[in-house]
């Protein structure tokens, strides 16, 4: 954890000795009473906690704040809903990266089981959000969602959003080469990127794609699993927007 995230109402009580935040503070950043470290409310600002007491079941804590951290990446990400494990990776690895949004589709090559995973239905999705913004010194989570459809998440974009997609069979252009139209370093348009589930894009979704004005684009020759694929896509938009 580069910054340790806590939910509002966290902060007016001791933390427990059990939570992995405590023992993240005692066993790994070593710290001790009257020392300091880098804290951040979910979706607020960031700051700096005090550890003000070692309990023998608790924590005790004061905090200061700052400004609230710069917002996301003006980028949706849209991906085929994929096996559980694979939706770990990249929830964690999005979030960290800095999307906006995040969209796991049903798709026509999607396993309707994967929608039935406890990760949704326990809430641990959430957890590897966290985990991300930690990782990325951030506070700010991404929009996700897991029931829609590809076509319904289609209709939902905004109308002025570029769109690319990827796609191993089809794509006409290296996603390098793909131009990002009215870029502007101090205001970025928004992105939208779709990648399919893991065994690609049916012949009516490429067609869909296009019909709502996507770029079909690749990476190259070599077949990437999805989440590879994610981060590298992520990371061309991202320099074609200036946000690295």
């Amino acid at each position: 954890m580069n910054l340790i995230l806590f939910q509002p109402d966290e902060t007016a009580k001791p933390l427990p000795r059990s939570d992995q935040r405590a023992l993240h503070v005692l066993d790994v950043l070593k710290r001790g009473n009257g020392d300091t470290f880098d804290v951040g409310i979910v979706d607020g600002p960031r700051g700096k906690a005090t550890l003000l007491e070692v309990g023998r079941d608790t924590l005790t804590f004061s905090f200061t704040w700052g400004l609230p951290p710069p917002p996301l990446d003006p980028i949706t990400l849209i991906v085929g809903l994929p096996r559980p494990q694979t939706a770990r990776k990249i929830l964690q690895d999005a979030t960290a990266v800095g999307v906006s949004s995040l969209h796991f589709v049903l798709t026509d090559r999607t396993e309707p089981s994967y929608a039935q995973s406890t990760l949704w239905s326990s809430g641990e999705w959430r957890r590897h959000l966290i985990a991300g913004a930690e990782q990325a010194f951030c506070t700010r989570l991404p929009a996700v969602t897991w029931t829609s459809t590809l076509a319904d998440r289609l209709s939902n974009l905004p109308h002025t959003a570029g769109r690319v997609a990827l796609d191993n069979y089809e794509g006409v252009m290296p996603l390098l080469a793909y131009s990002v139209d009215g870029y502007n370093p101090a205001s970025p348009p928004e992105m939208a990127l779709a990648i399919g589930a893991e065994r690609g894009w049916s012949d009516e979704e490429r067609h869909a794609l296009r019909q709502q004005g996507f770029t079909l684009a690749h990476l190259g020759e070599r077949v990437l699993r999805t989440e590879t694929a994610v981060i590298a896509a992520l990371a061309i938009l991202k320099a074609k927007l200036g946000q690295i």
